[in-house]
C-alpha cells in the first residue's frame, strides 16, 4: 500500500477481515416501543416526553397490553 496512512490501512484490514453479518438489523428496545405505540394509535414522535407523563404513558401501556391478549 506504499504511501497510504496507517489509519487507512487499518480501516481496510478490519473491513475485509471482519465482514458485517448477513440479514436484517437486530431490533432495538427503542424500536419495539415505537412499534407498540404506533399499534395503539400514538402519532407523536417524542415517546420520551410521553413516558414522563406517567398517567398518559400507563394508558398507552395498558392499551398495548390489551392488544396482545388473545
Amino acid at each position: 500500500m506504499g504511501n497510504v496512512s496507517w489509519e487507512y490501512q487499518l480501516l481496510f484490514y478490519y473491513k475485509y477481515q471482519y465482514p458485517s453479518p448477513l440479514g436484517r438489523l437486530r431490533r432495538r428496545w427503542e424500536d419495539n416501543i415505537k412499534m407498540d405505540l404506533r399499534e395503539v394509535g400514538y402519532d407523536g414522535r417524542d415517546w420520551i416526553n410521553l413516558a414522563q407523563d406517567r398517567d398518559q404513558w400507563w394508558a398507552y401501556v395498558r392499551a398495548a397490553m390489551n392488544l396482545q391478549v388473545p
